[in-house]
């Protein structure tokens, strides 16, 4: 048998290839985790998750944007004089703490962490900065991804920005103009428009996200539209239009035009795979660098793996964690450790937030499966009503033959952690009876649950009587 320098090579130091290293150091395999930053963290912690996670906490606070008053936005500060560095302020602190842990951590299980760039001479062998050889008896690409930049956008003028570079920006604009209705376009128009910014969001589909429920979806648009957003569907941009002294204009193909202070384009995201020398050994790439994987992770090179953005939908960080760690239970042949996928919990940090697990009804209707529908209004709830969130929605999709869960879908506030409790009684198999009876501290968001479970076993005896 080959003797290769470590069990578990990993590419990236993201969320997808720090949870791959340390599920294998936590096997006892030797890892070498490989990362080209100066950092470690990747995106999730440097560029994207953390840093606009805390952009929006700061928008929450510092405006006065609590969701209490949806007839419109109170900024009590001047946004001339503030810039985003001052809103990201704990930023730094964020950073340095999680990247102490996840050193700590790697250091902890014997993870070896190496500098340079990697590209594939072989199967099991790497060449960092075409220099140093390392093989590895099993390679996880976990190389991430980085703003989208379709042509016909001038990146160069600094009033046109991406994801990255929009936390850059020296003062908070007057004027926003969003193309792409993403997860990133929608997160940032909403945190924009907190602040008090005019945001107008162009989308070439017919609605945003379009694979959020249906009902969900048509609440999270009208609480956008109420924040003052300007939403234009079915339409994009056909050209970028100098103007006199700062600020940028579009045209679209509709024959509109857009004046803005900067414009954000939220295109998607590209894989990070140049150079990788992917084609060496066969692992094919998409127009955007997505590899292809089966339903373990693998790559169609036997023992190579990816994980997180550069496999496309839906590139979070929580999921890009649990793929990577599911690569390395398969590749070193512990399927039993690995939890049901569909269990894995989604979640859009939009004003309001946005949480999701298991099917919509859509899919439900698509699979052609019996199901019913318990919901809770945050307005009939007594924590709801404190908070002044009186238009969130905490629905619940179960099977009626046997009242198991198949969906939990969330919006308003907090639905980023509320969804994790129907998450966990999705993944143990819990019916809308584990959830009726279950005693919640009142008042509490989480009694939502209680009061959606009595709701569908309502609605369940209702069709038995009919």
């Amino acid at each position: 048998m080959p003797s290769y320098d470590y069990d578990l090579a990993v590419l990236g130091s993201g969320p997808a290839g720090s949870m791959a290293a340390v599920e294998g150091g936590r096997r006892g395999k030797r890892v070498a985790l490989i990362e080209r930053a100066r950092d470690l963290g990747g995106a999730g912690i440097n560029t994207g998750t953390l840093p606009s996670k805390t952009l929006r906490e700061s928008a929450l606070h510092l405006s006065g944007f609590d969701q209490r008053g949806l007839d419109g936005v109170d900024l009590g500060l001047s946004r001339e004089q503030i810039s985003v560095a001052q809103f990201l302020a704990r930023e730094r602190h964020v950073i340095e703490n999680e990247l102490a842990l996840l050193t700590d951590l790697l250091h902890s299980l014997g993870v070896v962490t190496l500098r340079g760039s990697a590209s594939f001479l072989d199967a099991h062998t790497l060449a960092l900065d075409g220099e140093r050889r390392v093989t590895a008896e099993k390679i996880l690409i976990a190389t991430g991804s980085r703003p989208r930049h379709p042509p016909g956008f001038p990146f160069e003028d600094p009033d046109v920005v991406d994801s990255d570079t929009i936390l850059e920006l020296e003062r908070i604009p007057d004027t926003l103009t969003v193309v792409g209705g993403g997860v990133i376009g929608c997160e940032y128009a909403s945190v924009f428009a907190c602040l008090g910014v005019k945001v107008t969001l162009l989308e070439s589909h017919p609605r945003l996200m379009g694979f959020l429920d249906d009902e969900v979806y048509a609440l999270l648009e009208r609480r956008f539209r109420a924040m003052g957003i300007e939403l234009l569907f079915e339409d994009e941009v056909l050209r970028v239009v100098d103007v006199p002294g700062p600020g940028v204009a579009v045209e679209t193909r509709a024959g509109k035009r857009f004046a803005a202070g900067k414009l954000l384009v939220a295109a998607g995201r590209e894989s990070n795979v140049e150079g990788l020398g992917l084609e060496k050994i066969g692992v094919e790439v998409d127009a955007r660098g997505r590899i292809q994987v089966d339903a373990n992770f693998q790559t169609r090179v036997p023992g190579v793996y990816a994980a997180g953005d550069l496999l496309g939908f839906p590139a979070l960080a929580s999921t890009g964690m649990e793929q990577g760690r599911l690569a390395v239970c398969h590749a070193f042949g512990d399927a039993q450790a690995c939890m049901r996928y569909e269990t894995l919990p989604y979640g859009l940090y939009t004003i309001p937030e946005v949480g999701y697990v298991g099917l919509s009804e859509e899919q439900c209707r698509a699979q052609k499966l019996d199901y019913l529908v318990g919901r809770a209004h945050y307005r009939d709830n007594a924590r709801g009503q404190i908070v002044g969130d009186l238009d969130g929605l905490l629905k619940l999709i179960f099977r009626p033959a046997d009242r198991v869960l198949l969906g939990v879908h969330v919006l308003g506030e907090k639905a980023t952690e509320l969804v994790h409790l129907g998450q966990m009684v999705m993944q143990l198999r819990g019916t809308l009876e584990t959830l009726a009876h279950t005693v919640f501290n009142f008042p509490t968001l989480s009694v939502l649950y209680k009061r959606a479970a009595f709701d569908g076993l309502a609605t369940l005896e209702r069709r038995v009587r009919a």
